[in-house]
């Protein structure tokens, strides 16, 4: 796709909108991160997934403005994410892993498009979003399990999860985190260092919730499901539980941090909306 087309003030829009969403994602991963990070040394905190960790906004002077701002930005990055997905935005072209990784930014969107939703109805009083990830996830489970070859399906989820997982952990291995970036000389080396040990993090919680989602397909029972919260829980109940948390909910904490170099640095080449608009209408025929 030709870049530079269409109306600059659209295309400037839609890069504005893009920032804000990777700083929202960003500062939704520090409040999670950050607030597991304190029950992981017991000193208060929690070890919940992005919803609970939102929600702690309200309980703060003029929180539901500061919840609404940060749900806005969702929504942003869910708008980004699918028509970086649909119009390939980055480049990523029709290989099999470009596709790959275009389906996965897809999905990226439509979950956050529906937490920031939440987050919206949270901050304006019309829904407490008190659900939790865990519980969302049980429930689109044993709805996937009744459906024929459910099992399968929710195996299959699984084994997709756990991939993404891998993917992760190969990124915080030997990936250049800092390939679509324009910062600084001075500070690539810690903004690599921080975006590797976030993505270790979220390899580790990925493949924890591709497990769960396996065993429950294994024993076609949804309880067996866990989301971001659930994996955290799990991590604490182990030997050195604390360890082992501490330093996931470090990781998460320290790829929120990332997200909002992201939000400065990051190289954004939107392509104009009509083409974005005629690929979101093919797609819809």
């Amino acid at each position: 796709m030709r870049r530079g087309s269409g109306h600059p003030s659209g295309r400037q829009a839609l890069e504005l909108l893009a920032r804000l969403g990777y700083g929202a994602r960003g500062v939704t991963y520090c409040l999670v991160g950050g607030l597991a990070v304190l029950a992981a040394i017991g000193v208060g905190g929690q070890t919940g997934g992005s919803r609970s960790a939102l929600l702690i906004l309200l309980e703060r002077p003029f929180g539901w403005i500061l919840l609404g701002l940060v749900a806005f930005g969702l929504a942003a990055f869910a708008l980004w994410r699918v028509v970086e997905a649909l119009t390939d935005a980055d480049g990523y072209g029709r290989s099999a892993k470009g596709l790959a990784t275009r389906a996965g930014h897809l999905v990226s969107g439509v979950t956050y498009g529906g937490l920031g939703l939440s987050m919206m109805l949270a901050a304006l009083g019309r829904g407490t979003a008190r659900q939790s990830e865990d519980q969302g996830a049980r429930d689109w489970t044993a709805w996937l399990l009744q459906q024929p070859f459910g099992q399968w399906l929710v195996g299959a989820v699984g084994l997709i999860v756990i991939g993404a997982g891998l993917a992760f952990a190969l990124k915080a291995w030997k990936g250049d985190v800092c390939k679509r970036l324009s910062v600084p000389h001075d500070a690539r080396d810690w903004v690599r260092h921080v975006g590797r040990f976030g993505y270790a993090a979220r390899a580790l919680t990925f493949g924890l919730i591709g497990g769960f989602l396996i065993a429950a397909a294994i024993a076609s029972r949804s309880s067996e499901v866990k989301g971001l919260g659930g994996a955290l829980q799990a991590l604490r109940g182990e030997p050195y539980g604390w360890v082992l948390l501490g330093l996931t909910a470090a990781g998460l904490a320290a790829f929120g941090v990332f997200g909002l170099v992201q939000a400065r640095y990051r190289r954004i080449d939107p392509p104009d909306l009509d083409a974005a608009r005629r690929a979101v209408e093919d797609i819809a025929r």
